[in-house]
């Protein structure tokens, strides 16, 4: 959250409201960035997505965002925290079988989204170490800059003056200690508050500030400022699903790295090595486990805790085979379905209730059943049997066994190895790329403004109709480059140097 020096004195150049409420912070004429629940929180998806390519696509069009300096912002990002991978075996062999089932042509390490098999980049160092985007913070003029890194927001404050559009004028805060705080924006026209909470944070924090669907805010007794009816709606994730291989040895751990590009609209991705030591069927699992993202794939009466405690109860009865071998994934490309977002109370430290409808289109159950094919034969290519010393499984074993080792919390059924649309149901997990809930033309305009509003904009996947390149991390993180250039930009024009 980018402050300046708050000031008790009328000769100070940052501005104060008079007697507020709570303890205040002033700001500088320039931006108020509201961090929320979490911001730039990289999970375990390794492989970033960066698209110079995006400049001939439907996807830009739909923004609106400018070719050239979309192009200039991905090697920004890329230069200071992206790195090639050490390629891992069990990802080699995987690149050798896509290539051997028809995923061409080999593309190489490359960041661009292209068509056929390549190995992507990794936030990860040679030495391991990972790299985030706070680091982009070496960037900034650290004398404009201060970082309050326990700040939870609570609500953005409005001026609801008679007959005006309503204006952000700062936020409500709480500190590590749990004490509330207002942090107040200057009065020059330039200052504005931006909400970088994600797909899930954004929508619920403009609920909870007023901004949303009027009968959502009458249920909870939510002060209206202003009645937007998608607010929280256009809410997609794209669905995952696995394929288990068994091993009887261990394999060195490895997330994404190489990735199938189809035609199909499936992205094929692969991980492996769980089993470092021989507690690994005890712990979390990262992509696949329920305790840390996979409540998202049941309805939400079903998300309770007595639920999470029967299934870690349950994970003790998977096969250890389950934590040797690995998962050839597929993920599905800009699905067609999508949910909504209501607020369960008025606490923001309480998530949300968000259903994504995951495979309510025909079309995406249609490309998860032409994805696990897809990943049914890079497991029997010769290629990949080679390399796990394993006699060519049936479909149906595959499928089998997939279903023993899946760690969702939704009912199987017993046609799960004969239906392959069955299977996809009963397995999907989510693999955390959510987006929507504040779309462009619904809730912000082409610039990201808020609709209705003043001195209010939002900067985050909420604002995506789909989750671009087989990682959106790599598209996020260029657009808050994008975004900051574009604002210095029409603010200072040619001094801003950018």
């Amino acid at each position: 959250m980018p402050t300046s020096p708050s000031s008790e004195t009328s000769t100070s150049p940052w501005l104060t409201l008079p007697q507020p409420l709570l303890p205040s912070l002033s700001f500088p004429p320039m931006v108020l960035l509201m961090l929320g629940l979490g911001f730039w929180v990289v999970a375990l998806a390794l492989m970033l997505a960066f698209i110079p390519e995006l400049t001939q696509s439907i996807f830009l069009r739909r923004v609106g965002w400018d070719a050239r300096l979309v192009n200039e912002s991905y090697p920004w990002v890329e230069k200071q925290i992206v790195h090639q991978p050490k390629l891992a075996p069990w990802q080699d062999a995987f690149k050798d079988s896509l290539l051997d089932v028809g995923v061409s042509p080999y593309n190489g390490f490359t960041y661009d989204h292209i068509y056929g098999t390549k190995v992507g980049g990794t936030i990860f160092d040679r030495f391991g170490r990972r790299h985030t985007a706070a680091e982009l913070l070496a960037s900034a003029n650290p004398k404009m800059l201060t970082v309050l890194v326990y700040a939870t927001v609570q609500k953005v404050l409005f001026d609801k003056s008679a007959g005006k559009r309503p204006k952000a004028m700062g936020v409500m805060f709480k500190d590590e200690n749990g004490n509330q705080h207002q942090a107040f924006l200057t009065n020059n026209r330039r200052s504005e508050v931006i909400l970088s909470c994600g797909a899930i944070g954004t929508p619920q924090l403009l609920m909870l500030s007023g901004i949303g669907p009027k009968a959502e805010l009458q249920r909870l007794n939510i002060s209206m400022v202003l009645h937007n009816e998608f607010v929280g709606k256009g809410m997609a994730d794209n669905p995952m699903n696995s394929v288990f291989v068994p091993m009887t040895r261990s394999v060195e751990q490895s997330l994404i790295q190489t990735v199938g590009i189809t035609k199909m609209g499936v992205y094929v991705e692969a991980s492996s090595g769980f089993g470092q030591s021989q507690d690994s069927i005890y712990c979390h699992h990262g992509l696949l486990s329920a305790e840390i993202g996979q409540l998202s794939t049941v309805p939400p009466k079903q998300r309770t805790r007595q639920a999470i405690e029967e299934f870690i109860k349950r994970k003790r009865d998977l096969p250890r085979e389950a934590f040797k071998g690995g998962f050839i994934l597929e993920k599905i490309a800009m699905p067609l379905s999508t949910g909504h977002l209501n607020l369960i109370n008025t606490n923001i430290d309480n998530n949300p209730s968000v259903t994504f409808n995951y495979f309510g289109h025909p079309r995406d159950l249609r490309r998860c059943v032409n994805g696990i094919r897809m990943a049914a034969k890079v497991i029997q290519s010769d290629r990949f049997t080679n390399f796990t010393k394993c006699d060519k499984p049936t479909v149906e074993k595959l499928l089998n066994m997939s279903v023993k080792a899946n760690i969702n919390l939704i009912p199987k059924h017993t046609n799960d190895t004969k239906s392959l649309e069955q299977f996809c149901k009963d397995t999907v997990i989510t693999i955390w790329h959510y987006h929507g809930g504040c779309l462009v033309g619904k809730v912000v305009d082409p610039n990201h403004k808020v609709l209705g509003t003043r001195r209010l904009r939002i900067v985050d996947g909420s604002t995506f109709s789909e989750s671009p390149g087989t990682n959106p991390q790599g598209t996020v993180l260029m657009m808050g480059r994008y975004m900051g250039v574009k604002i210095l930009g029409r603010r200072l024009g040619k001094a801003a140097g950018v």
